[in-house]
């Protein structure tokens, strides 16, 4: 049997599945860190297994992370999102995800994409713990915490950012004897 990460419940196999395939594998396209970033920012308050459970309501609710439609939603699809009872129905949390959405796009124009600025932090390179330390923030989600509030977004502070870098593959937190160290 595979030993993996202490955080995954063996009994989940969406858990399992999401650690085993998905979770600090690096990426660099920006519709899947688009839609990381929105489902991250969900998980404010919550569980990420509540966020997976609903993954695929989400990406129906939020025409599958589209971010050009996103940017456009208004007050009628705000009010179709609190109805939706697949997904979490948090009007600051469908607020904040509209909004980010802009600023991602404004940030993909200033950059080219928002790979390259999310991956300019590390200079391209992959951080990896070998430490064994568990941490929820570092100064790099610091960093760009405090740089993507600057710019306006919102439900990104650096908890929210580090678990980012994590699920994205800049942060490489796989446990010692996890198969996947």
């Amino acid at each position: 049997m595979k030993k993996r990460c202490f955080w995954v419940d063996e009994k989940s196999e969406i858990y399992t599945k999401y650690h085993d395939e998905e979770w600090g594998v690096p990426k660099y396209d920006d519709h899947e860190l688009f839609e990381l970033l929105i489902l991250e920012s969900f998980q404010a308050g919550l569980s990420w297994l509540t966020v997976l459970k609903k993954r695929e309501a989400f990406r129906i609710a939020f025409d599958n992370f589209d971010i050009d439609k996103i940017i456009k939603y208004d007050n009628a699809k705000i009010e179709e999102l609190m109805q939706n009872a697949e997904i979490i129905r948090c009007k600051n949390k469908i607020l904040a995800a509209i909004n980010n959405a802009k600023i991602f796009k404004n940030i993909q124009k200033e950059y080219g994409s928002f790979s390259k600025y999310i991956w300019k932090f590390t200079n391209n390179r992959i951080i990896k713990n070998t430490t064994g330390e568990l941490h929820t923030s570092t100064p790099l989600s610091d960093k760009i915490s405090k740089d993507l509030q600057k710019r306006g977004m919102k439900y990104v502070g650096t908890v929210i950012i580090y678990s980012y870098l994590q699920a994205i593959g800049i942060v490489d937190d796989h446990d010692k004897d996890c198969f996947k160290y």
